[in-house]
């Protein structure tokens, strides 16, 4: 059975839509794993383990948030314009 032509229009917006919020998960994870990996250097060098590392992971962590915080609260304001946009 073929897809009709408003289910692939659906589809579409649908992707267009959720999009920009795919990848968000992946920039928290990269930012709490590249602080930890940071955090665990710097222990080894300055041999003070686990203090960086727990410090570290901790503002990976606080960036990541607040990173996806901010990134959905852009999204959302420019999907509202864009709504407000097009009912004129």
């Amino acid at each position: 059975m073929q897809p009709t032509n408003n289910e692939d229009k659906r589809l579409k917006k649908t992707y267009e839509e959720i999009g920009p919020y795919l990848g968000l998960g992946t920039q928290l994870a990269a930012t709490i794993i590249l602080m930890f990996f940071l955090g665990r250097w710097l222990d080894e060098k300055f041999q003070i383990e686990p203090i960086l590392t727990i410090v570290f992971s901790f503002l990976g962590g606080f960036a990541g948030i607040y990173n996806v915080i901010k990134s959905t609260i852009n999204l959302n304001k420019k999907k509202k314009v864009n709504i407000f946009l097009k009912k004129e």
